[in-house]
């Protein structure tokens, strides 16, 4: 099988996964013309207030690795090692992602990675980028993209074939072939919203535990902290749109201060600028994308949040969309024509994005809440020692989904749920006897419901 030869590809978004798949198919010749409605990074014009830092992990770093960019990348990262968990009182205490050192993931700010994709791809001269440029919707029976120029006002078609829409959760692309009737799509929202906030330097260093997610959980809504290399950290406020508590409860600057110093004391002398930036950022919203199908034949596909967007709890938008890139490149090689690749790599990637979204919804319950639960803590030290006992057969499903790119979401979700039932087993007996776990008994189970991974 020969694969598909280097052609003319049209990327619609200059975002993160479109960025880096122009990257890759420019590492194998195609021409690519990529298309942004945002103005150049490059220019220095960069949104604040809506960025959500970033977690980069195993399946995003396999991703950079191909197209060659991880030394480049590497000094945007910050590890870290685990959450560290703040409660109202006492002092905060560190939850272990994994056990072993290599198991950590990395606060990357989307703003500083985007430009380094931008800057990368524009070495390639058979690359042309055109920003503030809007697509207004695509005609796949007339092969048609449409695009306007945005300083100008000028409207112009190009041929459509073929057109990755990498354009984000808002895509353009989507909502033109749902309008066709070409594909089905729906956005649930989750009802609950956000706000960034900053936690400068003091004295030139972090405030806080440079190497951890910092998370404040308090049951329905919660705080978190990431990392920046600069010193500071990026904190989000998560919290209901509606009800009490809710944004829409804080209606003066007093509200905002109530809810800080009753709920997050700790991190009131941190914000200096608390009340300005609550009240100037954006309260951003949040949601999944479920669209079927992913792509009209050969000529058009959805890819990363444009496709599959979901809820930032379990840190893998990015790496889920860089999965997508990679996907798709190894393809290339594997397929004679856009129509089976396309449809080989819908196959290979809806099932899988289906699952990360339902297990992005579950991982806001266990930030906000579960984390604190004793219940939660015991289970979490059982299921690391079940690991280092059967290191190929039960590994936590935080871990699957953070560390082994090799197993794919589905199987993460599915093993997940087989060691989930263990789990609460081998704990019920261990209550019923005092606290002592029988690991004879345990290992029994986990040979008999655990096939090795792979």
């Amino acid at each position: 099988m020969s694969g598909i030869p280097a052609q003319r590809v049209n990327i619609v978004g200059a975002g993160l996964a479109g960025a880096l798949l122009a990257v890759l198919l420019a590492r194998r010749g195609f021409e690519v013309t990529l298309y942004e409605r945002r103005p150049d990074p490059r220019s220095g014009r960069v949104e604040r207030g809506r960025s959500i830092n970033l977690a980069l992990a195993a399946r995003g770093i396999r991703a950079l690795e191909r197209a060659g960019l991880m030394d480049r990348v590497r000094p945007l990262l910050i590890p870290m090692r685990g959450r560290m968990v703040h409660e109202i009182t006492g002092t905060p205490k560190l939850v272990p992602y994994g056990q072993r050192p290599e198991e950590v993931i990395h606060s990357v700010g989307r703003a500083a990675l985007n430009l380094l994709l931008i800057e990368e791809v524009a070495k390639y001269p058979q690359v042309k980028l055109f920003f503030e440029h809007t697509c207004l919707g695509v005609r796949p029976e007339d092969d048609v993209l449409q695009i306007r120029e945005d300083a100008t006002g000028r409207v112009f078609e190009t041929a459509l074939t073929p057109t990755i829409a990498t354009d984000g959760a808002g895509s353009a692309v989507r909502a033109s072939l749902r309008a066709a009737g070409l594909l089905e799509s729906r956005e649930e929202p989750l009802g609950h919203d956000y706000k960034e906030l900053t936690i400068p330097p003091v004295n030139g260093r972090h405030a806080l535990d440079p190497n951890a997610l910092h998370v404040w959980p308090r049951g329905g809504f919660m705080l978190i902290a990431l990392p920046n290399t600069d010193g500071s950290f990026t904190a989000t406020l998560f919290l209901a749109r509606e009800g009490t508590p809710s944004f829409a409860a804080l209606r003066s600057s007093q509200d905002v201060r109530e809810l800080f110093a009753t709920q997050f004391p700790d991190v009131v002398p941190l914000i200096p600028a608390l009340l300005d930036e609550f009240r100037d950022h954006p309260q951003g919203q949040l949601g999944t994308v479920y669209a079927a199908p992913w792509r009209v034949g050969g000529k058009v596909i959805l890819l990363g949040d444009a496709a599959h967007a979901i809820v930032p709890f379990h840190g893998q938008g990015m790496n889920a969309a860089f999965e997508d890139c990679l996907e798709l490149d190894l393809l290339l090689d594997r397929c004679e024509d856009w129509s089976s690749l396309f449809a080989e790599l819908e196959r290979r990637r809806k099932p899988n994005s289906d699952a990360i979204a339902r297990m992005a919804l579950e991982n806001y319950v266990e930030m906000r809440d579960t984390v604190r639960d004793p219940r939660f803590l015991r289970l979490k030290a059982l299921s690391l020692e079940l690991e280092r006992r059967h290191p190929d057969r039960f590994i936590p499903r935080y871990s699957m989904v953070m560390f082994h790119p090799e197993i794919p979401y589905a199987e993460a979700l599915r093993r997940g749920a087989v060691q989930e039932r263990l789990l609460d087993e081998i704990d019920a007996r261990a209550q019923a006897a005092g606290g002592t776990i029988d690991y004879d008994a345990a290992d029994a189970l986990i040979h008999e419901h655990l096939p090795p991974v792979g």
